[in-house]
């Protein structure tokens, strides 16, 4: 027998039906906000993900379904969203038409990791990028979008914020941050290395004796330019305003190397220690970093999966119509049943007779609100015998006006 990967699984009924909920849930948020849908190739160019992503970090350096194409093409399977975003942009001429561009996108991604719960190695995202605004206000209106979709979805989380500061502020804070990482004995092996290639990556790792090392670390929220500690007191000012509450975690850096300015991460304690529901930031220069005209971009994503283990489903009522024949007779007017009341409703059907007693079971076992059945009787009468499984109440109704 063949299996699925490791890492990689089926999402059958009933998760498939909250796969569903999440995703035509955070749709219809997200087009109410302005965003249109996006779709990207799962395979792209390696350097995409090398050029946005960055060398330094995990992903590229250790994580991505990287692989040589028949054509001698050097390509890989998507590990996130926001790099192919970008590079549709630009191939599109966006970034030179001017103007503001929302888009939103969902579907998998690909990261070879210690496949553990709420990680996978094929797993699936929902997220949405803004283009041409600089504003902070864009932040905290995709902040709000986020804690309108978790609300929907019913998800209790905790947020929090940070600047990662610009250009400006940011060589004098990485040369203050090195200073003190050279007087650390005992980084593990993956800090050794941010250390000459992004330093600010150290205060994300997740090693226990990092963290006690780092405790005193220069933090750079206090370290920003006049611009960047202006607009971080706008989204604190507009999320206060909006009644948000956030706790402002001074070492989230995020995982990938693009993000300046604004950083943010929503949290679930219900889902042990991968209790990152949400994370994004701003990236006002990635598409530069792809070729493009200089544009202000800002995103998020988050992870499906992990969503599925929260959601909890609105209790459903029955809907629909199960219709069986109860003679071989009627089967060929049953198929043609099926076939017209699909036009308008939710319609199960049987391809071969059987008792009532059996068309009953099979139409309660698939949660539809009326079956509908046809026998010698029913032919003879050119009718058909209906019972609602809510109310009970069985009825015969004509054919042509069923």
């Amino acid at each position: 027998m063949i299996n699925a990967l490791r890492g990689m699984k089926d999402t059958l009924s009933p998760e498939s039906k909250i796969y569903l909920h999440i995703i035509n849930t955070c749709t219809k948020i997200a087009q109410n906000y302005g965003f249109s849908f996006i779709e990207t190739p799962i395979l792209e160019e390696t350097a995409l993900f090398k050029r946005s992503v960055g060398e330094s970090s995990d992903i590229v350096g250790k994580e991505m379904y990287q692989f040589t194409d028949k054509g001698g093409n050097d390509v890989c399977l998507r590990p996130e969203g926001t790099a192919g975003v970008v590079r549709a942009f630009v191939q599109e001429k966006y970034d030179k038409a001017g103007g503001i561009r929302r888009f939103f996108y969902h579907g998998p991604m690909f990261r070879y990791e210690r496949p553990q719960k709420g990680r996978l190695r094929q797993f699936h995202q929902f997220g949405a990028e803004t283009f041409g605004e600089a504003s902070v206000k864009e932040d905290a209106s995709i902040i709000l979008m986020l804690c309108e979709m978790f609300k929907a979805l019913g998800i209790g989380f905790t947020l929090e914020i940070n600047s990662l500061g610009c250009p400006s502020c940011m060589p004098s804070y990485r040369t203050g941050l090195v200073h003190f990482l050279d007087t650390l004995e005992g980084l593990c092996e993956d800090c050794e290395r941010r250390k000459l290639t992004n330093p600010i990556r150290v205060l994300d790792c997740k090693n226990v004796t990092c963290k006690g090392l780092l405790h005193n670390a220069p933090l750079l929220v206090n370290h920003l330019c006049e611009n960047c500690a202006l607009d971080f007191d706008v989204l604190k000012t507009t999320l206060n305003r909006f009644g948000i509450s956030y706790t402002i975690n001074s070492k989230l850096v995020r995982g990938l190397d693009y993000y300046s300015k604004t950083a943010f991460e929503f949290v679930s304690s219900e889902i042990g220690a991968q209790s990152a529901i949400a994370g994004g930031g701003r990236y006002d220069r990635l598409v530069e970093f792809l070729d493009g005209n200089s544009t202000p971009g800002v995103g998020f994503a988050m992870g499906i999966e992990r969503l599925m283990e929260l959601v909890k489903m609105p209790e459903s009522s029955r809907e629909g119509y199960y219709i069986g024949a109860l003679c071989d007779e009627a089967l060929d007017i049953v198929f043609d049943l099926v076939i017209k009341k699909r036009k308008s409703d939710k319609v199960l059907g049987s391809y071969e007779a059987k008792s009532l007693k059996n068309h009953l079971k099979l139409a309660d076992k698939n949660y539809v609100k009326f079956c509908v059945c046809l026998g010698e009787d029913e032919l003879k009468q050119k009718s058909v015998w209906v019972k609602n499984l809510e109310t009970k109440e069985e009825t015969i109704i004509k054919i042509e006006d069923f």
